[in-house]
């Protein structure tokens, strides 16, 4: 049977492993995202965290670091960007625009005053 202070290095260490893993594949995504990096030095890095994974993850958050908090956040706020664009575009009008153009058919004698009001409470609700 195992001891406590066994399961407690057990949990330590499965705890630190999967950080690692972490980092190394942030690394791995900033490597790949990127421009400016040459395809030549990407593949160094890549084999550097193969055959000496420990130490160039250290090298490179050292080295790279402040770059790929800039990346992530650009990463960020392209993503939040393209989605704004693609809700506006799904959105359609405004309430404000779909009640200016049950006015105009209003005005233009096509729909009563009573389907104007169906209508405005549509769009504001």
């Amino acid at each position: 049977m195992s001891s406590f202070w066994e399961i407690m290095w057990l949990m330590i260490w499965t705890f630190v492993f999967i950080a690692y893993l972490f980092v190394l594949f942030q690394i791995v995504i900033d490597l790949f995202r990127d421009p400016e990096l040459g395809g030549f030095a990407k593949a160094l890095w890549v084999l550097g965290l193969i055959f000496l994974p420990f130490l160039t993850a250290l090298i490179y958050i050292i080295a790279r670091g402040k770059g790929m908090g800039h990346r992530q956040l650009k990463a960020i706020h392209d993503a939040k960007s393209e989605t704004d664009a693609y809700i506006r575009s799904i959105a359609g009008k405004s309430a404000a625009d779909q009640i200016g153009d049950a006015k105009k058919l209003l005005d233009a004698g096509t729909i009563s005053a009573e389907e104007f009001a169906k209508l405005k409470a549509k769009a504001l609700g």
